[in-house]
């Protein structure tokens, strides 16, 4: 498949899983302010247990989810534009922001190359405060499924390879819950601006 066909295919695999979310988690709550960007569950959706190691050599599972509100997006040290032009947009973000319970974290689709320590070193050319996110190849995928995120490795001539994948940006709230996604073209500021203006629901006790 032809890149120029690829990226419109993988988007709308994306948002057709973000709606069917929205689909399953019931009909919009109007007592609530619209967000006005993004796509934005209804009620938000517990996620899976799962159990990674982080950029630091650390066990990273979803109770360190709680209490913070994460961005996360899946990718690979060795993509060539996607991956670092979006982690590039969440810098931004992030540095608009200065939100102390706000964490950003990259989750490896490529664990054979993106050991901890490479990830700790790829993350630093966008903000030190970035965590990756690596582990079993099985355990990856399966967390990515569970997301909605479409991804296939490619063989290159020569023996080498690259992976076809999902570009969104998944939102959690401070109960490890799937809150909203977004997709691209990607807007910083008014990413910033959402997020500044719903954090108090997304710190919110249940």
């Amino acid at each position: 498949m032809s890149s120029r066909l690829f990226w419109p295919l993988v988007g709308l695999l994306c948002l057709a899983a973000a709606l069917a979310g929205y689909r399953l988690a019931g009909a919009p709550d109007n007592r609530q302010p619209a967000p006005g960007y993004g796509t934005w569950l209804p009620q938000p959706q517990p996620l899976e247990r799962f159990r990674l190691t982080d950029s630091h050599g650390r066990p990273f599972t979803r109770a360190d989810l709680e209490g913070r509100v994460s961005l996360v997006y899946f990718g690979y040290s060795h993509c060539s534009h996607e991956c670092p032009d979006t982690l590039a947009m969440l810098a931004r973000v992030q540095r608009s922001l200065g939100l102390s319970r706000l964490q950003v974290l990259f989750v490896t689709i490529d664990p054979r190359r993106d050991t901890p320590a490479v990830l700790a070193r790829y993350l630093r050319r966008f903000d030190p405060d970035f965590i990756g996110l690596t582990g079993s190849a099985t355990g990856l995928r399966r967390l990515a499924r569970g997301l909605g995120v479409a991804l296939g490795k490619v063989t290159l001539p020569g023996g080498g390879y690259t992976f076809e994948h999902t570009v969104a940006v998944f939102l959690f709230d401070a109960h490890a819950r799937e809150a909203a996604v977004f997709l691209p073209p990607f807007h910083p500021r008014r990413l910033a601006a959402v997020l500044r203006r719903m954090e108090p629901r997304l710190l919110a006790p249940t």
